[in-house]
């Protein structure tokens, strides 16, 4: 007998943040481990409380993590880089390998599948050895069993560990060193088994993609092997994301007992299909990526129709409920129908269990939750917020001249007259030191203890201090800093119709950062100007150039909690559409740079790439929606962060913006020989000092970087600036790290010009 009700994963940051704080603290030296870890058991103690009260019959465990499961995973199997082995102490070892130490670089970062969450990317080369560690898994365990929870260990399985992590230093790819991880988890079962666990889960979210070429054909040959073992738990293999097509066949002819599927992106005819008839199958029918209510009576037809196909039938949610915030209780502000309309994870857990007990006894015995999701999608679909006639017939207007400008040669002339730049510009990504003053200035506007002028003139304040600082530095192109910004999606949400901005409702997105996505409800559109006022009044106070910075149509999209009813293309050019009203506005005003950011254009690419061309060509086409409403002279930047570039690249120079700033100092580089092999040929600002470590890159290191850069592309081309905004480091690293940068180009320069 298997169980009935299930989730993949849970969140872990705290629904208060309450692993924020801790880990940042232990990271200043205000707590020591042993107090660390009393809060993430406290954590871990909360979550499978509620899992158990929710009705849940068998818990996820070993899904709690400091920092991310993918470095967990690398911890477990004895794959940190060998930098870090000097470390003596493991928890330090540990922070070392995500946020760097002195003289230690960090692992690479980038987007976890389609999601917003950043996973760290182990490192495997010649020298890396591979060793188990039970340790964290078996006391996870061990502590949820002696609460007496039905414990399900969760573990990154062997094909995505080794499929999502990077060659390094001459190493073989790392799939083809599968056969030395096998033996590895072979012993994990052993042990957990030892311990009492009755089922394990091994996450497998890469067969639901073409990452890598026979993919179910691995997965096949490795899961042949695993569940070979004896004296083992049961196991089941986790997919998320999408459908994980010939791969569920593909695991149903090894010896698993059990197969995670996902049927909010994935299809029931792909189960049904795939000759499951004796495993137990956990449908993932509620979804755990988006906020949105379940429609519970399609979700029942459809656990229905797939029950005579499975041996057993467990129901659960489409993923892990970390990509979505903790609970509706803690939202006192929202709209009520708004309200009616959305499942956080302690909602969801409720929908799995009405579907289960529904399953079991009949729609009746869950008449009060069926009723309660029929009347919420009634009200929704008549809500007339969700069709705006003014939004719609200006969409229906558009024509292909409104996603184009002149030609990139001749504005690249027109701009250098304009703008009068020296050699290899510096300049910032936009944001500056979220200080705590600014943090308590926009507590205090929110709980009505200041006025929003008194507010204004802080953050005026801010402005003018930031403006100083960049010039004592000796920055070419300034940035207002952002101070009045809470997040670069949420500030813009905030001032445009058919969004609505959450107290409460944070998710993480790496390591202690977290984020509070807004939720994307309606038609879109801007009212007034978003961002004109701060950008003139910073321009006031220097004779440098000021960047306009904004946000773009993708990205905004990207990093919210999107509607459901309609084409994503379309909410997209609405949203373009808003943000192209900025840019003109900003234009008017005198602004001569202005920078829209689209760091997630690669986290919305289709997991399959039969679907990719046709999410790039809306993608690319709303972003030269937004900014194809100025002048040639008017220079647009756009911004590209902590992704994997090479399968978006031709996309990245489709988007034909002046100056693509993008990372690169983690990868030294390596983006520049995607971007030249493409033909690409406007200005690029490869990164030069990786913002998300606490380490301070110094000038020589800077101009070592710039060297690399200029090896790829030529002096006119390139900008000198930070992998992305400085919004989490303090004003004392990025004053030094800054001089450092300014300094290195100051060095390249003079190289430049020694050469010429």
């Amino acid at each position: 007998m298997g169980f009935t009700t299930t989730v993949p994963g849970t969140a872990r940051i705290g629904a208060d943040r309450e692993l924020k704080r801790a880990v940042e603290g232990y990271w200043a030296g205000l707590l020591d481990a042993t107090e660390l870890e009393a809060v993430a058991e406290q954590l871990r103690r909360t979550d499978r409380e509620q899992l158990i009260a929710a009705g849940l019959d068998s818990i996820p465990v070993n899904t709690f993590s400091y920092y991310d499961q993918m470095l967990d995973a690398a911890v477990m199997l004895g794959a940190l880089p060998p930098r870090v082995a000097g470390i003596a102490d493991p928890l330090d070892r540990y922070f070392a390998a995500a946020r760097g130490a002195e003289g230690v670089t960090p692992l690479e970062m980038t987007k976890w599948f389609d999601t917003n969450y950043h996973y760290l990317v182990p490192e495997i080369g010649p020298a890396t050895s591979f060793a188990l560690d039970t340790s964290k898994v078996l006391a996870e365990l061990a502590e949820a069993t002696d609460a007496g929870a039905a414990a399900r260990p969760v573990v990154i399985g062997p094909v995505t560990f080794l499929g999502l992590s990077k060659a390094v230093d001459g190493g073989a790819q790392p799939l083809s060193r599968i056969d030395e991880l096998l033996p590895l988890y072979e012993q994990l079962l052993t042990e957990l088994a030892t311990t009492g666990a009755q089922w394990v889960q091994l996450d497998e979210p890469i067969l639901v993609t073409d990452a890598h070429d026979g993919l179910p054909e691995l997965a096949e040959r490795v899961y042949t092997r695993i569940a070979g073992a004896t004296d083992r738990p049961k196991i089941l293999v986790q997919t998320y994301f999408g459908d994980a097509g010939a791969a569920l066949a593909a695991l149903g002819r090894t010896g698993v007992e059990g197969i995670g599927a996902d049927l909010v992106e994935g299809s029931v005819e792909t189960i049904k299909a795939a000759g499951l008839g004796d495993k137990l199958v956990v449908a993932g029918v509620v979804d755990g990526h988006n906020v949105w209510r379940t429609d519970l009576d399609a979700a029942l037809a459809t656990l229905t129709d797939l029950r005579e196909h499975v041996g057993e039938l467990a129901v659960g949610t489409s993923c892990s409920t970390l990509h979505v915030p903790y609970t509706l209780a803690a939202e006192d502000d929202l709209d009520p129908a708004l309200r009616g309309w959305l499942a956080f994870a302690a909602e969801k857990f409720d929908e799995v269990a009405a579907l289960a007990g529904a399953l079991a006894a009949g729609r009746e015995s869950q008449a009060t939750a069926f009723d309660a999701a029929r009347d919420a999608l009634a009200s929704r679909a008549t809500d007339p917020r969700l069709h705006v006639a003014a939004v719609r017939d200006r969409l229906g207007a558009l024509t292909a001249a409104d996603r184009a400008r002149g030609e990139a040669t001749a504005r690249r002339a027109a701009q250098h007259e304009a703008l009068a730049l020296p050699p290899l510009p510096t300049t910032t990504i936009g944001s500056f030191p979220q200080t705590g003053d600014i943090r308590k200035a926009r507590q205090q506007l929110r709980q009505g203890q200041i006025t929003a002028e008194q507010y204004r003139e802080q953050m005026e304040t801010e402005i003018a201090e930031v403006i100083a600082l960049q010039e004592q530095i000796g920055l070419d192109v300034l940035v207002h800093g952002e101070p009045e910004r809470n997040d670069m999606v949420q500030y813009f949400a905030e001032q445009l119709t058919g969004f609505f901005a959450t107290a409460n409702g944070w998710v993480q997105s790496y390591g202690s950062r977290c984020v509070r996505p807004p939720i994307l409800f309606g038609d879109v559109a801007r009212p007034t100007p978003m961002t004109v006022g701060w950008i003139t009044h910073a321009q006031s106070l220097t004779g440098k150039i000021v960047k306009g910075m904004l946000t773009g149509p993708v990205t905004i999209l990207a990093w919210s909690f999107v509607r459901d009813d309609q084409p994503l293309a379309q909410t997209a050019d609405q949203v373009a559409l808003a943000i192209r009203d900025e840019t003109v506005d900003l234009e008017r005003a005198g602004v001569g740079i202005i920078q829209v950011d689209e760091p997630a254009l690669r986290e919305l690419l289709p997991l399959r790439s039969a679907d990719r061309q046709a999410y790039l060509d809306w993608a690319v086409g709303a972003f030269k929606l937004s900014t194809s409403g100025v002048a040639d002279e008017t220079q647009i930047h756009t911004h590209l962060c902590y992704s994997e570039f090479g399968d978006v690249i031709g996309a990245i120079a489709d988007l034909d913006a002046d100056v693509t700033s993008i990372e690169a100092a983690r990868s030294h580089m390596e983006v520049l020989d995607d971007l030249n092999a493409i033909g690409f040929s406007n200005e690029v600002g490869p990164g030069v000092y990786d913002i998300h470590s606490p380490r301070i890159p110094g000038a020589e290191e800077m101009t070592t970087l710039l060297r690399e850069a200029l090896a790829a592309v030529p002096a006119e081309r390139v900008w000198v600036n930070p992998d992305c905004g400085l919004k989490t480091r303090t004003t004392e690293q990025v004053t030094a790290a800054l001089t450092a940068m300014v300094e290195a180009a100051k060095a390249a320069r003079a190289q430049v010009e020694a050469s010429a």
